[in-house]
């Protein structure tokens, strides 16, 4: 996976990869040994070399702040398969499947089927690779059909809910 990341201003790229049940973790084409344990929600137990450090995530009035002890970053995390979804959500006619983005479990049913739901709101809580990630509505609608339930493992690609 790819992520195209901001701190404080500064592009960097991103790249993870699991191989074998360890991390692959790649900046800016320089192999870096990271080991990562989510210690609770937004909070992460790094080791960077013979380094650790706990790295919190704070959303506040829609901007990202990771906080490294102290130090306080202002963060942004583009991934490029979000934006093929985003491209794809503006064609607001008809049903829309929410599908899983990876392999994981649902942690998580946010809303029932028959409730209303705004673009971008929150429809289940996926966790994959120790990540909570939440799925969420691609337009403005009703939820048809949730297809999953909590629990489950799904694959990607999976259908998880419809809205209509």
């Amino acid at each position: 996976m790819t992520y195209n990341i901001t701190i404080d201003g500064k592009n960097f790229r991103l790249d993870l990869n699991r191989a074998e049940g360890r991390w692959s973790c790649r900046l800016d084409g320089r192999e870096v040994a990271v080991d990562a344990v989510l210690v609770r929600p937004d909070v992460l137990s790094l080791r960077i070399g013979n380094q650790a450090y706990e790295v919190k995530c704070e959303r506040v009035a829609g901007e990202m702040r990771l906080w490294v002890g102290s130090v306080g970053f202002a963060a942004e995390v583009r991934d490029p398969r979000s934006l093929r979804g985003s491209l794809r959500a503006v064609d607001d006619h008809g049903p829309k499947k929410l599908t899983a983005p990876m392999p994981g479990k649902i942690v998580r049913v946010l809303v029932k089927q028959g409730d209303a739901v705004e673009a971008g709101s929150g429809v289940l809580v996926m966790e994959a690779m120790k990540m909570q990630n939440e799925i969420k509505s691609p337009k403005k609608g009703t939820i048809e059909k949730i297809m999953v339930i909590e629990g489950a493992a799904v694959n990607a690609g999976d259908v998880l809910a419809i809205v209509e």
